[in-house]
Formats: structure tokens, C-alpha cells, sequence
């Protein structure tokens, strides 16, 4: 990328996150955001709530995304790079729609954004798009002008993901006991989602047995493992499973657990485990209740190893993709060459979301696509 140097096109980039309270009183309205639309009374919410309470009501990610946003403002300006970078969450302070309100107030009309999701699935990727359409639906509403957004590709197989992920699972294999460590199992984590949303992941072309979201993390596990295997000289067994599931408990949902994964494992006689969360881009309230309390305690029970490794969170090297992302779209809308970075496997991900893309259960606006109401 050292041939592109001017995003001349964008006037700014958006962080685009999920949200996430910050103390106690914020745990029920926020997951009243969430749940919108569910009718689900406020008890059930306090007690879906209990894992924020461990924690004393307050998510660490957006604390990680203020990380996020120092480093790629560090990257830019080391790169000379004068473009301005907000945030906006889906579902809590500071919110989208009031982003990009003040966006539009600081003059800028042509919006790069980046999503803190590197999979393709509904809730990943087109839910973000939904949102983006609403909040440019309330800009309109309130006669401002309607900047245009670009949603930057997937970047789970960009090496500034991959690379620092290698190196965390790399640190866990060397903090194991030496007698278990070349016996080590790696467990790749992610955050389950029900399997037809899955299996209607990624353009129509891939929909299928998991579509996109499970072929996705397949190749970055494999990439990883190939890593682990050429700097240590071992080949460490490994399987893709999930965490966090929520919902009905009728509806399938990819499966296994890692609880369930912990206990078969045990039960096979595997020496130790390191829970590497691919799934993730920063150790928010999935990571630190699902692997770090839930799983971890399971391990302790079964008398097994294991160790999690880290995320990929504000890693310079991350922030450096995101600017190869912005330069790289910058590029392509302006008909110019540039390298698209990727390892593995699949190409480099679309730039834009072609109809029938992870579709939702309920059609909606989404913007940033070949299907959006706002070019």
C-alpha cells in the first residue's frame, strides 16, 4: 500500500460498535436497546443482566474502543493522514444516529466505516447496515443533508487481524506447563448465532451448511494453526466451537459449546487447552464472562490447563489494516489499483454487500449495498 497515501475521497471514518453500559443503572436500559421490540419485561432483563453485574454494571468494550479509536488516530497521523475518526455504538451512548448528526454538522459527506465485527452474518455485518439506514433515515427526516457511507470489507483474513491473534495463542502455548504444552488443543471461539442465520451467511452464492460466517472462521483457524506449527514445530490438534448462545432453546444454533468442548476434551484425555476468541475483536463482556469466568471454571473443575488468549483489541498492527482498508476502498472507488491484503484460503471480502447478503429475518433499509436506498 505504500504507493496510496491520500483518502481524498472520505472526509472521515466512523467507528461503528455495539455498545455497552457503563455502570450499574446502565445494565437494564441497555439491554432494553438490545432487546427492543422483544417485549421482554424487566425482570428477565435483570437477570440476563447478572453477568454485567459481576463486573459492577460496566462492559469493558467501550473502554476498548476508546483504545481503538487512540491508535488508529496515532496510525493516521504517523502516516500522514489527516482524517478525522468518530464513534458510534448500535446500542448505547455515543449513539449512531448522534454521530453522525454531529458528522454532518462538522461538514463531512463521504463516510468510511468500520464495523467492530470481521465475519460475515446478519447480526455482524447487514444489522450494522440496518442501523447505518435508519440513523440516515432520522437525518433526513430532520432535513440535514444524508452523507454517503461506505462500509469497509471483512477483515478476518486481513494479516493486521490475523497476525496478533497468532501471536497471542502463540504466548498461551509458552505459558502452559512444559508438560503439557505439545499436547496442547487449541479451541478457536466464537460467538454461536442460530444455524439458519449462519447458513444464510455472505452473498447468496455461499449460503449452505454454514455459509460464509463458519467458512470464514475456518480458514483464519487453519491460518493459525500453520503459524503455530512453522514458528514451534508442533501440530496441535484443533476444532472451531462457540459461546455466548442466547435465545430459544428450541432454535438450533451452532454447536459445540466450549463448556461441552472443555468436557470432551477432558474426557479424552487432552493434557491442556488454549481458548483462542478469533470470533472477537476485543475482550468485551463475551470474552470476559463466557471464556475468562464460565469456561475457565469448567476447566479448573475437570482439572484441565488451559489458558485464553488474547484479542486482538487497539494492536497497532490492527490499526495499521484499517488504514490499509480505508486506502484500498479509496482506491477501488476512484478506479485505481491496490493490493488487497489477505491470507488464507478465501480472496479478500467484497466491498459491497450484494443483494441477498446475509439477508434479515424481516426485510429493512440497509445501507452500504448493492440493495441500499442511499447511493
Amino acid at each position: 500500500m505504500s504507493d496510496l497515501r491520500d483518502p481524498a475521497l472520505y472526509d472521515a471514518l466512523l467507528l461503528l460498535s455495539f455498545g455497552g453500559p457503563e455502570g450499574p443503572d446502565d445494565v437494564v436500559p441497555f439491554l432494553a436497546n438490545v432487546t427492543r421490540g422483544r417485549g421482554i419485561p424487566e425482570e428477565r432483563l435483570k437477570e440476563v443482566g447478572k453477568h454485567y453485574f459481576l463486573f459492577g454494571g460496566v462492559s469493558p468494550i467501550n473502554a476498548q474502543n476508546r483504545s481503538l479509536l487512540d491508535a488508529l488516530r496515532k496510525d493516521f497521523a504517523d502516516h500522514g493522514l489527516d482524517l478525522p475518526v468518530y464513534w458510534g455504538n448500535r446500542n448505547w451512548a455515543p449513539y449512531l444516529t448522534d454521530t453522525l448528526r454531529d458528522m454532518v454538522a462538522d461538514g463531512h459527506r463521504r463516510i468510511a466505516v468500520l464495523a467492530t465485527s470481521a465475519y460475515a452474518s446478519y447480526s455482524g455485518c447487514r444489522q450494522y447496515r440496518e442501523n447505518l439506514a435508519e440513523s440516515l433515515a432520522a437525518l433526513e427526516a430532520e432535513g440535514l443533508p444524508v452523507p454517503r457511507v461506505d462500509k469497509l470489507r471483512h477483515y478476518f483474513n486481513h494479516p493486521g487481524f490475523v497476525r496478533p491473534m497468532v501471536d497471542g495463542v502463540l504466548a498461551s502455548l509458552a505459558d502452559l506447563p512444559d508438560d503439557v504444552r505439545a499436547g496442547a488443543h487449541l479451541a478457536f471461539t466464537t460467538h454461536s448465532i442460530p444455524t439458519s442465520a449462519a447458513d444464510t451467511s455472505g452473498p447468496v452464492e455461499t449460503h449452505g451448511d454454514g455459509g460464509s460466517y463458519v467458512a470464514e472462521h475456518l480458514d483464519v483457524a487453519r491460518v493459525i494453526v500453520d503459524a503455530v506449527r512453522e514458528e514451534t514445530g508442533t501440530d496441535h490438534p484443533w476444532q472451531l466451537v462457540y459461546q455466548s448462545r442466547s435465545g430459544a432453546p428450541h432454535i438450533p444454533w451452532l454447536e459445540p459449546d466450549i463448556c461441552d468442548h472443555l468436557e470432551t476434551l477432558h474426557g479424552a484425555g487432552v493434557p491442556a487447552v488454549v481458548m483462542a476468541p478469533i470470533g472477537f475483536v476485543s475482550d468485551h463482556m463475551e470474552v470476559l464472562y463466557d471464556l475468562d469466568t464460565e469456561a475457565t471454571a469448567k476447566a479448573a473443575e475437570l482439572g484441565l490447563p488451559v489458558r485464553r488468549s488474547a484479542t486482538v483489541g487497539a494492536d497497532p498492527r490492527f490499526a495499521a489494516a484499517v488504514r490499509e482498508l480505508l486506502l484500498e476502498r479509496t482506491a477501488a472507488e476512484e478506479g485505481r489499483p491496490a493490493d488487497r491484503c489477505a491470507l488464507g484460503a478465501l480472496s479478500p471480502s467484497h466491498d459491497l454487500c450484494p443483494a441477498g447478503c446475509c439477508p434479515a429475518r424481516a426485510v429493512r433499509p440497509a445501507a452500504a449495498g448493492a440493495d441500499s436506498p442511499y447511493a
